[in-house]
């Protein structure tokens, strides 16, 4: 098998695990874990294999032609950086199935839950991998889907009910901004892939479009990403089970908005635009997540605002355009995934084994839980960014980016440095505070986890340390080709674990410091966030509820005004709508058409159908009660029979015979059945607008088919049908091949009308029916209520 064969089986394999994931449960229970988790193994061993490839600066593509008349392909791109993302997702993917086999050990529904997590692994493999336009905008709608079924699992709340229709919502419509900025990017370039926009980059600068699509792709971005203010679905997603939120919530599915980032930084960065709305939205976001982390006791909430707070640093990151920001970025994105879905998972163990995960009523853990207090501490450390860890090299190289003595880097680096200063506090208060101390009784038993629950954690954990220590090889195979696919220019990682003396070194001390003080204060620094939390009062997670409300309650009001019941209402507007632009047109662009030409020597059997439509239109208008109407009606189809088959088309002519008939038949026996009144006894002053809309839209299709038969007739179309007909379809016949090949959809869609007003009419006769006798029934039915009550 090629390798595109087999990257296109290991895009679809978490998603064949996805539908054999329920039997797998139902079948070896929580031990189904081991068997679905090597899909996820095999996924990150086939892209290792890219590893040596990307590293030397080569870019993979494949793909298969999808609709090549419009240019799009189920393709993907495998650089630097969609490769990191792939053997992000996938190695943790693996870590976190066994997880989840332990977190939801006996959970009846485990093996829909195992499914929901590996169609979230597909969907989210393809989204970094995808070259499309097409196919990267689908997988990003489905990670949105597949979140909200993860996200609303425990479907019996109302809170989780609510926290998944918010990140639906929310990322939802995000998605639907995504989509028109990458339409634009379309219109602009005129490509579909991404490997061929990253050559456009100049163009798109230049184009009086590309502040719209920036803005357009930065909604996208922003709210998968939860940049404030759209921020408050991610901490309300806490609400899912630990192996969601450590999976999707903080290294995977919040970071596709930073993969977007930057994998358009080479195209739409280094403007004014991008490193004014990026910096400021990122530090923005970077202290008000660390502010309102601290404010938590709740360890899920805790890690989930230092999450929100972690990707605000890395879109400000992305959009500063300072020396060594890539870098920086590229550094912290892996160690943050790595540190904090161990800390989170870290979290989950703490609830499984004790009850709760609330701070204040855990304490004295470390002699039961040994092992789960080393793993948490090792995390929190690489989140400190303290030595010997991979954090501690992401925050030398962003402190690295941040040192120039200017105005701008300077404010920056303050932003950073408290931000920084508050995530290292809640990561410790995290890994200390559950575990040192006098010990506290919790709602259960504490012991050490099994082995399904510390196993992914500790990976993480210890693959932090591991990465640190060497570096070199870690640089070269993964951070450096990642960086340069961000900068869309060769970039080097090279920081080390040895300390260089100077500015960064300065700031990491300033860092460290202030994050002793806050962990040390924290119990006032949380007092401090309430009181301003409360004076504050109204927020975005508050104003989301008043948005729906308020999309609810206009949903109603438009629906009571527009659609109010009444049938005449509806046809009535519908063909002054039909009037309104058959004769505008013509007015305001003068379009009418010539005067018709009535030659003096018409046949007379012409003139005599033509008299019979008329006497037929005449006899409707008079009839003195509707089945009269209904024969009458008839008169026109035939007469408009008698016209086809005069002008040489006997086969439309035989179907207009059959309709027609047909049409009188049902009709007459539907109006009999239906039992209404013989006649129209309305009065002429509401006769009248209807015979006034009537003549116009006849009118305006007579002035619209008077327009269309004087323009000179285009033959192309004939004479393709002509062409085509036997040799494609294989039909002597060009009109049936028109109607079954040429048009077969649209002859479905007839068949389909006609079976559907088939069953209302039927319907409309059955409830008839039941009218009748309801009187009967009801009688029937008040008697044994009242026999009941004497009971």
């Amino acid at each position: 098998m090629d390798i595109a064969a087999l990257t296109f089986l290991a895009l679809g394999l978490p998603f064949i695990a996805a539908i054999i994931a329920p039997v797998l449960a139902r079948l070896l229970g929580h031990n189904a874990a081991w068997v679905l988790a090597l899909a996820p193994a095999a996924v990150f061993a086939h892209f290792l294999t890219f590893v040596p490839e990307v590293a030397n600066g080569e870019v993979v593509t494949g793909g298969y032609a999808w609709i090549p008349s419009f240019n799009v392909s189920f393709s993907w791109l495998v650089d630097g950086l969609s490769l990191t993302f792939l053997l992000l997702i996938s190695g943790i993917g693996a870590l976190i199935v066994l997880y989840s086999g332990g977190n939801l050990k006996g959970h009846p529904h485990q093996g829909r839950f195992f499914s929901f997590i590996l169609m979230f692994m597909g969907s989210m493999q393809g989204l970094v991998a995808s070259d499309s336009f097409l196919m990267l905008f689908v997988f990003w709608e489905l990670t949105s889907i597949t979140s909200f079924l993860l996200i609303g699992f425990d479907h019996g709340r109302e809170a989780a009910r609510r926290a998944a229709l918010q990140a639906l919502v929310v990322t939802g419509g995000g998605g639907l901004l995504l989509l028109a900025g990458l339409l634009i990017l379309w219109n602009v370039s005129g490509v579909t892939q991404m490997s061929l926009l990253l050559s456009f980059g100049a163009e798109l600068k230049q184009s009086p479009f590309y502040l719209a699509a920036l803005l357009l792709v930065l909604g996208g971005a922003f709210t998968k990403s939860a940049q404030f203010p759209f921020h408050f679905w991610l901490p309300n997603a806490m609400e899912a089970p630990t192996p969601v939120s450590a999976y999707l919530h903080s290294a995977t599915m919040v970071k596709a908005g930073v993969y977007l980032l930057m994998r358009l930084n080479p195209v739409l960065g280094g403007t004014p635009e991008w490193q004014v709305i990026l910096p400021l939205f990122g530090a923005t976001t970077l202290v008000a997540g660390a502010l309102l982390a601290v404010r938590q006791t709740d360890l899920k909430l805790m890690l989930a605002y230092t999450t929100m707070s972690s990707l605000g640093l890395l879109v400000m990151l992305t959009g500063l355009g300072l020396p060594h920001a890539i870098e920086a970025a590229t550094l912290y994105l892996v160690a943050h995934a790595l540190f904090k879905g161990a800390l989170f998972m870290v979290a989950g163990i703490i609830d499984h084994e004790t009850g709760t995960r609330h701070l204040t009523r855990l304490g004295g853990l470390r002699s039961a839980m040994p092992l789960t207090f080393a793993i948490a501490l090792a995390a929190a450390i690489s989140m400190g960014g303290l030595p010997p860890f991979f954090g501690f090299l992401a925050k030398e190289e962003i402190y690295a980016a941040l040192s120039a003595f200017e105005l701008r880097s300077v404010a920056f680096a303050a932003l950073t440095i408290l931000g920084n200063a508050l995530m290292f506090a809640v990561a410790f208060a995290i890994a200390l505070m559950p575990f040192l101390g006098p010990k506290v009784s919790t709602p259960k038993h504490a012991h050490e986890a099994p082995v399904l629950l510390w196993l992914g954690p500790g990976v993480l954990a210890l693959s932090g340390l591991s990465i640190a220590l060497m570096s070199g090889l870690a640089h070269r195979m993964v951070s450096s080709p990642m960086a340069s696919a961000i900068a869309g220019k060769p970039t080097p990682v090279e920081i080390s674990l040895v300390p260089h003396i100077g500015v960064p070194l300065l700031l990491s001390g300033i860092t460290v410091a202030a994050g002793i003080a806050f962990y040390l204060n924290l119990v006032r620094l949380r007092g401090a966030m309430a009181t301003v939390l409360a004076d504050i009062g109204w927020g975005p997670d508050r104003g989301f509820d008043q948005f729906m409300r308020g999309l609810v309650r206009s949903a109603v009001i438009v629906t009571r005004r527009v659609q109010g019941g009444r049938l005449d209402v509806y046809m009535t507007l519908t063909f002054l709508l039909v009037a309104f632009v058959l004769l505008a047109i013509p007015f305001l662009y003068g379009e009418f058409p010539r005067a018709p030409f009535f030659a003096a020597d018409v046949p007379l059997h012409e003139l005599a159908i033509m008299t019979i439509a008329v006497a037929g239109l005449v006899a409707i208008m008079i009839a003195p009660d509707r089945l009269t109407a209904i024969v009458s009606l008839g008169i026109q189809g035939f007469a408009v029979a008698m016209i086809f088959l005069l002008y040489g088309a006997p086969d439309l002519s035989f179907t207009q015979f059959m309709i027609e008939t047909l049409s009188v038949v049902v009709l007459a026996l539907v109006m009999t059945r239906l039992q209404l009144s013989p006649s129209d006894h309305r009065p002429w002053r509401e006769k009248v607008p209807d015979f006034a809309l009537a003549l116009a839209c006849g009118t305006g299709f007579a002035l619209l088919l008077l327009r269309v038969t004087g323009v000179p007739f285009d033959a192309s179309l004939t004479a393709f049908f002509n062409e085509y007909s036997k040799a494609i379809a294989h039909g002597a016949n060009v009109v049936n091949v028109i109607i079954v090949d040429f048009r077969g959809t649209d002859t479905l869609g007839e068949i389909t009308v006609v079976m559907i007003a088939g069953l209302s009419i039927l319907g409309l006769v059955r409830l008839r029916a039941g009218a009748l006798k309801r009187p009967v029934v009801a009688a029937v039915l008040v008697e044994e209520e009242d026999a009941e009550e004497r009971v």
